[in-house]
């Protein structure tokens, strides 16, 4: 048994996938010994301490269970994850068992750096909910076993609602526009927005592109889809409540943090994807009774929130193919799901586990849960991002109309989606 954690160091250099091998499931260089089982894990949970002290207690679990096997678990930071996994798998000196997300897999997958999880989750797959395996599978294959959960959902001051005089808290982008003009009246921002290049746009644009019925992607994959009246509708909303001092101007450096911005120092009266973490640090913040989470934003055609599971991939070349399913196996297991909720304040993406939260706000954001959309998976999802962001910078700050800047955004999205065919 390890002691502690070890902070993998890998080379920043982003190698190319392209050069990966796809031949046999457990070729190559990358992975461990027979009997070690490596798996890279990042802090989900946000105390540093009760992270560490939860997969201490996973490695020991899984090693009590499995008395053949020797459990390794990194700890890696959020920061240039995916340049850093791309350069381990390019270079075969990945680990085993990785944790990934819906938006990682079309990438890894299509230049062979994962493989499928069927095996691992055989006889528990029933039991998952549709929309978390439909989240993790490609090509019908599932790439990522869900381990856990993510929900967002609407977050208000109630004391700023209060101050404006509006007692029902805006759940619609009519009731939301209608709520606007009282705020600004009593001093106060309308809605929180991050619009700096760090942010997902999962996490901001693209949910008011769905709730206006819109996609990122056409159904083939091959062409961007949000420079559409959908995708103009949902901009124009954006663009005229921050033209308006609804959506304050420190949205241009937001890269989707709560604690340090417009709606963390109550400087703003809403957000629409804050997660219970949030909801917590507001209650801390704010004070109880001023916190109210409500349900996920409507917008003219659908009430959606951004939401996703996390999950554990495996490598491609892993060394140790039996070792590593069942280590997948055992963490997709009821009393891991549930231990890995609590710890993390996560929910349960098996239908038949649930999380007991302390939380106050569980009741609200178990209901978001049935609204919640993982995103479109494309292996050029993150790279669009890149593009789109500056786009609806310009747009925010007059530099560009809302149709401009998405048909600017659409042509090099386009021209980036032909040249990866």
């Amino acid at each position: 048994m390890k002691t502690g954690f070890k902070r993998a160091t890998v080379p920043l250099a982003l190698l190319t996938l392209t050069a990966l091998t796809a031949a046999g499931c457990n070729s190559g260089d990358g992975g461990s010994a027979a009997n070690k089982v490596t798996v890279w894990m990042y802090p989900v949970i946000m105390d540093p301490k009760a992270n560490a002290a939860y997969w201490d207690g996973i490695e020991k679990g899984f090693e009590a269970a499995q008395k053949d096997l020797d459990l390794t678990i990194e700890q890696l930071p959020w920061e240039n994850r995916d340049q850093k996994l791309a350069t381990a798998f390019g270079s075969g000196k990945g680990p085993d068992v990785v944790l990934l997300g819906p938006d990682q897999i079309p990438q890894f997958q299509a230049n062979g750096a994962v493989q499928p999880v069927d095996r691992a989750i055989e006889k528990s797959r029933s039991a998952f909910r549709p929309a978390a395996l439909e989240a993790m599978t490609q090509d019908g294959k599932v790439y990522a076993a869900p381990i856990y959960h993510t929900v967002t959902s609407t977050l208000y001051n109630k004391k700023l609602l209060d101050k404006a005089g509006i007692k029902e808290p805006p759940t619609t982008w009519d009731a939301l526009r209608a709520a606007a003009p009282k705020l600004k009246q009593a001093g106060v921002a309308t809605l929180d927005y991050s619009a700096s290049n760090e942010a997902s746009l999962n996490m901001s644009f693209y949910p008011l592109l769905w709730q206006a019925g819109g996609r990122v992607f056409d159904e083939s994959g091959k062409k961007t889809a949000f420079n559409s009246p959908e995708g103009v509708e949902a901009l124009t909303f954006l663009v005229d409540l921050y033209k308006s001092g609804s959506v304050p101007r420190s949205a241009l450096t937001n890269a989707n943090l709560f604690t340090d911005h417009a709606l963390g120092k109550e400087q703003v009266a809403m957000g629409y994807t804050n997660t219970p973490s949030d909801a917590a640090l507001a209650e801390k913040t704010w004070g109880k009774g001023n916190v109210i989470v409500g349900p996920a934003l409507a917008g003219p055609r659908k009430q959606v929130c951004f939401g996703m599971p996390g999950g554990l991939g495996i490598n491609a070349r892993t060394k140790n193919l039996a070792g590593a399913e069942k280590f997948v196996a055992y963490m997709t297991e009821p009393a891991q799901i549930a231990s890995m909720g609590r710890a993390g304040g996560f929910f349960s993406p098996r239908t038949d586990v649930s999380v007991p939260h302390e939380s106050a706000f569980a009741k609200e954001y178990e209901a978001a849960l049935a609204h919640t959309f993982p995103g479109e998976p494309h292996p050029a999802a993150r790279q669009l991002m890149a593009l789109v962001t500056p786009e609806i910078q310009a747009a925010l700050t007059g530099k560009k109309t809302p149709e401009q800047a998405l048909e600017a955004a659409a042509k090099e999205g386009d021209d980036l989606l032909a040249r990866q065919r």
